[in-house]
C-alpha cells in the first residue's frame, strides 16, 4: 500500500472478511493471531492446553540476530525490533545482553568455524566482532578465558521470560479481536481448510485459511490430514540457578553449553538427545547426565558453582536441513514448524511472515518453503545450537 511503512506490520484492514484459524498457542501462534487481527480478520487460535504451556513455556529465552545465513540475520534482527517495541507492555521486559559464542583451545575446526560465520554476519550487517581469550576477559570479567581461542560477540542481543511474551501478545490479540480457545484439542481438514474441535459435535468449522503451529503435534495433526511433513520432536535441557551471574549471554561450543543471566541467577542448557521422542509421551525432568556436563561447564567457564532451583526438559523440532517450515502445505492450510530451538528468538518476525503470506501480502519465504521436501526424507537429528564446521552456526536453539 502506497506510503505505508513496509516495517509496520501487515496493513490494517487487509484481512477484512477472512476467516483464519491458528493451531497451536506459543509464541509464533500468539503473533500470527495478533497480527491477523490487527489487519482486520476474524481469527480464532485453538490451543491444545494453556497458552504457552508447549515449546514457548520451556524455552531459554535467548535473543540475538548473530546469523550466517541472509534469511535467518534479516528474521533475528525484524524479531528482536519487534521484542524491543513490545518490551514494557504487560509483563513483558527484554533485558539488553551481549552474546557470546567461543571455541576452545585445541577445537581448531570450531574456532576456525566461528571466525568464518563472524565474518559472514558482518557482511549482513550484524554487529558482531571476533576476539581472542584474553581480548574476551578484559571486556568480561566474568568469564574464565584461559583456554579460549576465539570468541565471537554479538552485541544486538538480549534475553527475556518466553512465558511473559506469549501471554503478552495472547491478550493483545484478544483484545484486537481474536478469539482464543484453550483446552480445544482439533483436527485439521483440507479442501476447503477447516478445523474441527476434538470436544463438540462433528462439526468441522470452514476457515479461508488455517495455520497450524502446534509444535511437536504438527506432524501428526497434518498427517491425519493426509499432509506430510519431515519433522522429528527431541529432547532439549536446561536449568535455572540460584547462584548470581552477572555476566553476557554465552555458548561455549566446545562444551555444547549455554548461559545467560536470570532474575534467579542463572540459566543454564542445551543436553539435546538426538532421538525422535512421542510428543504425548516424554520425559519433561532434566537427566542426570545433563546436570553433571553443564555443572561442569558453569564452574569451568564462569567460575559458577550451580544451586540448581529446578531442571526441565523440553521438545524442538528438526528438520532435514535445520531450516523451518513456514508456508502453505495446501490450499489454504499453512505450516509454522522445525524451528530446532530458534522458534522463540524469530518467532515475532517469522508470525508476523505468515500473517503477510495468508493476507496475500506476501508470497512467503522461498527458503523456508514446505514444497521443497517430499515429506518422507530419512534424516538424523542435529543439535541444535552446534557449529557446523564447514558452514558456520546450525540453525537451532
Amino acid at each position: 500500500m502506497a506510503g505505508r511503512d513496509p516495517d509496520a506490520g501487515p496493513a490494517s484492514g487487509a484481512g477484512d472478511g477472512m476467516r483464519v484459524a491458528v493451531v497451536g498457542g506459543g509464541a509464533f501462534g500468539v503473533t500470527a493471531a495478533y497480527d491477523l487481527a490487527v489487519a482486520g480478520a476474524d481469527v480464532t487460535l485453538f490451543e491444545k492446553g494453556d497458552i504457552g504451556s508447549g515449546a514457548s513455556g520451556r524455552a531459554a529465552g535467548v535473543l540475538y540476530d548473530a546469523y550466517a545465513e541472509d534469511i535467518d540475520a534479516e528474521m533475528g534482527a525484524r524479531a528482536l525490533e519487534r521484542f524491543r517495541r513490545l518490551s514494557g507492555t504487560g509483563e513483558f521486559t527484554f533485558t539488553e545482553c551481549p552474546y557470546v559464542m567461543l571455541a576452545r583451545e585445541g577445537d581448531d575446526d570450531l574456532a576456525e568455524a566461528i571466525r568464518g560465520a563472524a565474518g559472514r554476519m558482518r557482511v549482513h550487517d550484524r554487529d558482531v566482532e571476533t576476539l581472542g581469550g584474553d581480548e574476551l576477559g578484559e571486556r568480561f570479567p566474568s568469564l574464565q578465558v584461559d583456554d579460549v581461542a576465539v570468541a565471537a560477540v554479538a552485541r544486538n542481543a538480549g534475553w527475556t521470560d518466553p512465558g511473559s511474551y506469549v501471554a503478552t501478545v495472547a491478550d493483545l490479540a484478544a483484545s484486537a479481536g481474536a478469539e482464543i480457545r484453550t483446552d480445544s484439542e482439533v483436527a485439521v481438514s483440507t479442501a476447503p481448510p477447516g478445523v474441527a474441535v476434538a470436544d463438540e459435535a462433528p462439526v468441522t468449522r470452514r476457515f479461508d485459511a488455517v495455520v497450524v503451529a502446534a509444535g511437536a503435534h504438527t506432524k501428526r495433526l497434518l498427517a491425519d490430514a493426509g499432509i506430510a511433513v519431515p519433522l522429528k520432536p527431541y529432547r532439549v535441557q536446561a536449568l535455572v540457578s540460584g547462584r548470581a551471574f552477572d555476566g553476557p549471554m554465552w555458548y561455549d561450543a566446545s562444551a555444547g553449553a549455554y548461559a545467560r543471566p536470570h532474575p534467579a541467577g542463572l540459566l543454564a542448557g542445551d543436553g539435546t538427545v538426538p532421538v525422535e521422542a512421542d510428543p504425548d509421551e516424554w520425559d519433561r525432568d532434566a537427566d542426570d547426565w545433563f546436570l553433571a556436563d553443564v555443572g561442569g561447564t558453569l564452574r569451568d567457564r564462569a567460575g559458577h558453582d550451580p544451586d540448581v532451583e529446578r531442571a526441565w526438559a523440553g521438545l524442538c523440532t528438526a528438520t532435514p536441513d535445520g531450516d523451518p517450515l513456514l508456508g502453505e502445505v495446501a490450499d489454504g492450510v499453512l505450516v509454522a514448524a522445525g524451528w530446532q530451538g530458534h522458534g522463540f528468538m524469530r518467532a515475532p518476525a517469522t508470525g508476523e511472515a505468515i500473517a503477510r503470506q495468508v493476507l496475500g501480502e506476501r508470497e512467503g519465504v522461498p527458503q523456508f518453503a514446505p514444497g521443497r521436501f517430499d515429506g518422507d526424507e530419512a534424516f538424523e537429528i542435529s543439535e541444535g545450537m552446534a557449529v557446523d564446521t564447514d558452514d558456520g552456526p546450525e540453525k537451532g536453539c
